[in-house]
């Protein structure tokens, strides 16, 4: 099987036991993992079973080297890793929300050595060996003039060598401060419609659109937990007539009743056809799944990306209808499991398909 490939960040994360806050939890103990966005994916896809290779910047010391060690265990390639004698290992701390308390993110990643790695430095021919498809997202790019300039080169190298591409589009406010007298929104604008030219699946959330090209779906307020997934198919469409090289696009659509409680489901529009998938879909009618108690719902996006690109390189699950479901159910069990990685297996993800998630004991 060929490779499908990330291009990113990895951080430390580190998270107060329980639903602890910093103030309650520090100075104290802290669980510490590895994170982020591209190497999150990765590690999905990786357990899902079709294998992976991660490329990034880490930088020289005992840490970073645990920290592909965690990569490497859960099925990934890390040959490709830069190890750099500049920057440092990104962090970020998460208070995780409860109820009516959302969860908190606290970022300390300037002058990661991702952010200082120039596009050059990256060995492209090896990491797009054997590959059949590149991931990234627009976290990455938002980090520095460096990171955005090696993304777009991702991109670019992978169409080169007739890669499938997808760009999660990911918008974080807290970063893309790199050219000063811009906005976060007005840099991610831009930065954003430089690299979609060169990517066949865009991967949003219910906001990035709007945050990143200004294309909004009428009828819906996600802050009150209110959400007209048929207005999405018009995002989609939208997305397509601005770059026509877009083959495919992917919302996920969460309605947040609480930090605790979230509905969960995704569209798929494919432009070829000009239709769109809703998934969960019960009868022909969407109907998303209602996740109540969720244990950590950091990286739900990141392992929907992960479980729709592994059913689209799986011929079995490639139909449009399936790989929606199929995404939607990984994801679904995402929620559920503690820490950015989705340790969801493909037979646990196609068992939800079948039972509706009823919870029961496996035996």
């Amino acid at each position: 099987m060929k490779h499908v490939v990330t291009f990113g960040e990895v951080m430390g994360r580190f998270c107060p036991p329980g639903f602890k806050r910093f103030r309650q939890a520090m100075p104290g103990e802290v669980d510490l993992t590895f994170a982020g966005a591209e190497a999150n994916v990765a590690a999905s896809i990786a357990i899902l079973g079709i294998p992976t290779r991660f490329v990034t910047a880490l930088p020289n010391h005992d840490i970073a080297t645990a920290c592909i060690n965690s990569l490497v265990t859960v099925g990934i390639d890390t040959s490709c890793i830069v190890r750099s004698n500049e920057g440092r290992l990104g962090l970020y701390f998460l208070e995780t929300g409860a109820n009516q308390r959302p969860s908190r993110v606290i970022y300390d990643r300037d002058y990661s050595s991702v952010s200082l790695t120039p596009p050059n430095e990256y060995n492209w021919e090896a990491a797009f060996e054997n590959a059949a498809w590149l991931h990234t997202t627009g976290i990455t790019p938002a980090l520095s003039k460096n990171a955005a300039d090696a993304t777009l080169t991702a991109l670019k190298e992978a169409k080169s060598r007739g890669l499938q591409t997808s760009l999660d589009l990911n918008f974080r406010n807290k970063l893309w401060k790199w050219e000063e007298g811009k906005s976060a929104r007005e840099l991610a604008r831009e930065t954003i419609a430089k690299l979609l030219p060169f990517v066949d699946l865009v991967i949003a959330n219910e906001e990035d659109a709007s945050d990143t090209l200004g294309i909004e779906a009428d009828n819906t307020d996600v802050h009150s937990g209110k959400i007209d997934a048929s207005k999405y198919k018009q995002v989609a469409q939208k997305i397509v007539e601005r770059f026509s090289n877009v083959s495919k696009v992917a919302i996920t659509l969460r309605e947040s009743i609480s930090a605790s409680h979230n509905n969960w489901g995704a569209m798929l529009y494919d432009a070829a056809s000009d239709s769109a998938q809703l998934a969960p879909n019960a009868d022909g009618d969407y109907q998303p799944y209602e996740i109540r108690n969720i244990v950590d719902r950091v990286g739900g996006g990141d392992s929907f990306g992960a479980g729709l690109i592994f059913a689209l390189n799986t011929p079995e699950l490639s139909k449009p209808s399936q790989a929606i479901a199929f995404a939607t159910a990984a994801s679904c069990l995402a929620h559920s499991i503690y820490g950015d990685f989705n340790y969801t297996t493909r037979a646990e993800a196609e068992a939800l398909l079948k039972s509706g998630g009823s919870g029961r004991v496996v035996r």
